[in-house]
Order: structure tokens, then sequence, then C-alpha cells
């Protein structure tokens, strides 16, 4: 059993040792395991200091790609790696690198698929009380959208299968958390969640400027991860509101018709409550074609699975031709 965990870097070459220091080098149940430290274009000695501490992986992009792409070519170097399971964790020690047995557990015990280590955001003495209520509210908007019950959906700190991490298909450029989550809880994957512990703050988020940011940017990847899973439910609802406000309308005309003396000018009432009817049944219209292009979204993703699966094992092939070649 191999694990590999994987590290995400930028400009970290100051908080990156301390980070692998706190990595385990052992656990019950695993045979291997590999660091691999993804350099996102950093300007620093982050490559340098990675291999000068023993890591055993290092790849490093030419330039800054963000934070999904990141993960993304970690997951991607793993599997080629032949990890049997995958841990993420952040460069900058934020999370207690000592409780990744407890992040496996579950997945060697073939309980979850994934699992998400929960900070107990309520017990950060560092974190305001502001952000500490967004955080809250993120979650059980994520919560609800993936039908999961992860209490902390944002955590980097998160363990993977070799299967999940094949059937993972991040497009968002800006964070993996919660495109990821909905998407396992969509596709009805084992999501487990422990509790873990955290390390005292060593620098600002690099991932947003400020918290209206990074609720905009979070917002706008839940709907639209949701609607690519749900375009029918999401369609159909904007587009009954809309019918529902041209009938409105016309019931308004209807109303006066019947009731007071007739005028010319509800005429304008009358129309507006057409051109809302049609609109709100257009909308309903397309929900349905999203609903037909979701499903193929789905049959390529199973067969992009099967792909990534068939040129790994002919990867793993080769690699065991070559071993009893040497021999």
């Amino acid at each position: 059993m191999k694990l590999i965990i994987q590290i995400p870097c930028l400009n970290e070459a100051a908080t990156l040792p301390d980070t692998l220091a706190d990595l385990p080098r052992s656990l019950p149940g695993i045979d291997t395991i590999e660091y691999l430290v993804i350099d996102d274009g950093s300007t620093d000695a982050t490559s340098a200091v990675a291999h000068a501490n023993g890591v055993h992986h290092v790849l490093r992009f030419r330039r800054h790609k963000g934070l999904a792409a990141a993960f993304v070519a970690g997951i991607d170097a793993s599997l080629q790696a032949g990890a049997d399971l995958i841990v993420n964790t952040d460069a900058d020690n934020q999370y207690a690198g000592h409780h990744i047995g407890r992040l496996v557990a579950p997945l060697l015990s073939g309980s979850a698929d994934i699992v998400i280590g929960d900070r107990n955001i309520r017990e950060i003495q560092t974190m305001s009380w502001p952000k500490k209520l967004l955080q809250r509210l993120g979650s059980w908007t994520v919560r609800q959208v993936s039908n999961t019950n992860v209490p902390d959906t944002t955590s980097g700190f998160r363990a993977y299968t070799r299967e999940a991490a094949l059937r993972m298909t991040i497009v968002s450029e800006f964070s993996y958390t919660l495109e990821s989550l909905i998407q396992a809880g969509k596709r009805r994957m084992a999501i487990a969640h422990v509790e873990v512990g955290t390390n005292p703050r060593t620098r600002p988020s690099r991932l947003f400027d400020n918290m209206w940011s990074y609720m905009k940017r979070s917002a706008a990847t839940i709907v639209r991860i949701y609607t690519m899973y749900e375009p029918l439910k999401v369609f159909t609802s904007i587009g009954l509101l809309v019918f529902l406000a041209g009938l409105a309308v016309s019931m308004r005309f209807v109303y006066f018709y019947f009731f007071f003396s007739y005028e010319p000018g509800k005429v304008q009432s009358l129309i507006m409550s057409a051109v809302l009817m049609i609109v709100g049944f257009q909308i309903v219209v397309i929900g349905l074609l999203a609903d037909v292009i979701s499903g193929n979204r789905k049959l390529i993703e199973d067969v992009l699975y099967r792909v990534r699966r068939m040129e790994l094992d002919g990867r793993d092939v080769t690699r065991s031709d070559r071993r009893e070649g040497d021999r």
C-alpha cells in the first residue's frame, strides 16, 4: 500500500521545511510513504528547498497557474507514481501533519472513498467570528447542494483512494475544494470526515484578496458546478418563477378587466404577461436541453476515467516487465 502526500506550493521556501518535518514517515497499514511538491511557478527557492528536504517528487510549473491546476497536476502525478492513497495538505503548515493517520484510517478500513479533515472552526482562536460565520454558512450551502454531511467543506486537508482520484475532474480555475466535494456527492461516493488539528497561522491566505472576493468566487463556483450536475432543477426553478410572474401579471389584467371599467392602458400588462410566460417556458426548454448535455458529460467523464485507468494499468505492466528484465 503506497501513500503519496502532495503539497501545492507558491513561494513556500520559508514554511515548507516545517510542513515536511510534521509529516509522518510511517503509518500502520502503509508500506511506502512518499512526498510530492507541486511548485506553482514560485519565484523563490521552493523547489530547491523541497529537494534539500528529501522530497521524492517535485513538479514545477514555469508560471503560476493557480491552486486548482496545482492540485489536479498533483493528483495526476501521484497516480502515475503508483499511489494507492493520496493525501493533500497545504504548504503553510496550517494542518497538523501528524494527524494524517486519522485521515487515511477510513480509507484503509474500506469505509470511505474520500476523507475531509475537519478543522473544528469554532475552536480556532485566530479566526474572526465574521469569518467563522461565513465559513459555516458556506459549508451549510455546500452540504445542501452536494447531499453530504461534511462540516468543513473548504478544508484542503483531505485523502483520496486511487479510484476516487481517477474519477475526479476539476474544471474550476479558482479552487478544487468545493467543486471536488459537490462532484463526489453527486456521484454518491462514500465521503467521511475526521477532526484534525491545526497549527498557528504563519501567513495570510494567498488564495483571495479579501473575504468578499472569496465569497463571490465561491458562490459562482457552487452555482456553476451544481448547474452542471442538476441543470433541469436549476432551469426549471428559474423558468417557473418567470412563468408564475407572468401569470400573476395576467391575473391582475383579468381582475381589472372584469371588476373595473376597461382601460386601454391595461393592455401593456397583458403584453408583459405574455412575454414573461413565453420566456419562462423557453427557460424550462433550455433546462431540458441542458439535462441532455449533462447526461453526455457523465458519459464523457466515465470514458475519461476508463482512459486514465487503461493508461495507468499500461504503465504498471511496463514497470513490472522492466523489473522482471532487470532480474
